[in-house]
């Protein structure tokens, strides 16, 4: 586990570790209307409006470059479709880089913010563009939200013992693909170029949306729980979910299921694929007599899973490691490569 030491250590690249983060989350907030406010392992906001929920979800992009756009869209929604919302209006920060960044490029991203909310049913209803000072690469922040009916939130903090886990797809979606697109000449001569090409098509086919699998998965049976797991991959995505059950999670290593293109590409850089950001992939939980029915109609809709593990009572996750960031965090900083070559 990561430890802070001092007030003035420097922090590596990636995600604050969770337990100093976990500082900056209290007070709770006051206002009662606050449903859900911020928490380790939780995905959305969630506010009162009278007779519906507001969910609401911020993530930015930073280590994605080409379709920025498109990415910043779906990795928000991915959120809003673990709560059982849909996502209905996108606003989008979007900072770019001094000197590079010609009014073609800032078209092509608007064209991507668009077709990609067209794609989840959402608007474009507003945010910010400037030329920021010290940018190497455009960066883009997206807020997303959406409506629930309060009868069928859902939180992390719905998965009950013994209800068992389900993982859609495989590993480590994102994290290939983005590696593929970002890193191709760090993977030439390491890996095949047809698995590259198939990495970065991964974002399309099988696809980063999980709002596909959250829908089907509600049509096919009482699901408890859902949750996006994002940074850490699929081991930081465990820890998470377990940490806002308040349960601990029995997994089945040898059964979660891992892409083809993602296990190469993650051998051949020296990286953990269950530890590699893994958006595309949906966590679910559901009571075991739930499970063939989900299962049905995730296959019916074509997405692929596979039941990993189980929650149970207790903390932390067996035999899985909390990641103290995401591998994609350590290549882009050069921890990898560096290792590669001494």
């Amino acid at each position: 586990m990561f430890l802070v030491k001092s007030r003035t250590m420097t922090l590596p690249l990636g995600k604050l570790p969770p337990e100093l983060l976990a500082r900056f989350f209290s007070p709770p907030p006051s206002d009662p209307r606050v449903i859900l406010g911020p928490a380790i392992g939780m995905d959305c906001a969630v506010i009162d409006i009278g007779d519906q929920y507001l969910v609401a979800k911020t993530d930015p992009i930073t280590f994605a470059t080409a379709e920025i756009g498109w990415y910043a869209v779906h990795v928000n929604a991915n959120d809003i479709a673990t709560t059982g919302a849909m996502p209905q209006w996108f606003m989008a920060t979007l900072l770019l880089p001094e000197g590079e960044s010609p009014p073609a490029m800032i078209e092509s991203i608007f064209g991507q913010i668009r077709r990609a909310c067209a794609e989840v049913g959402a608007e474009l209803v507003g945010g910010h563009t400037e030329i920021t000072y010290g940018l190497q690469r455009p960066i883009i922040c997206g807020t997303i939200l959406g409506e629930v009916a309060k009868a069928d939130l859902l939180t992390p903090r719905g998965a009950r013992p013994d209800d068992v886990i389900l993982l859609t797809k495989g590993l480590p979606l994102e994290g290939a693909a983005i590696i593929a697109r970002e890193k191709a000449d760090e993977l030439s001569g390491r890996v095949n170029k047809e698995v590259i090409e198939r990495a970065a098509n991964l974002l399309y086919r099988p696809g980063l949306s999980v709002l596909p699998d959250a829908r089907a998965a509600l049509r096919g049976g009482r699901v408890s729980a859902m949750h996006d797991p994002t940074e850490g991959g699929l081991a930081g995505g465990l820890w998470e979910l377990a940490e806002a059950a308040g349960l601990g999670i029995e997994v089945e290593l040898d059964r979660v299921p891992i892409l083809p293109e993602g296990r190469e590409i993650c051998l051949a850089l020296g990286l953990d694929p269950l530890a590699t950001i893994a958006s595309g992939a949906l966590l679910l939980t559901a009571a075991p007599d739930q499970a063939p029915g989900i299962q049905a109609a995730l296959g019916e809709a074509g997405i692929d899973s596979a039941v990993i593990g189980r929650m149970v009572k207790g903390a932390g996750v067996s035999g899985l490691a909390r990641p103290e960031r995401d591998e994609i965090a350590r290549l882009f900083s050069g921890e990898m490569l560096l290792k590669q070559e001494s």
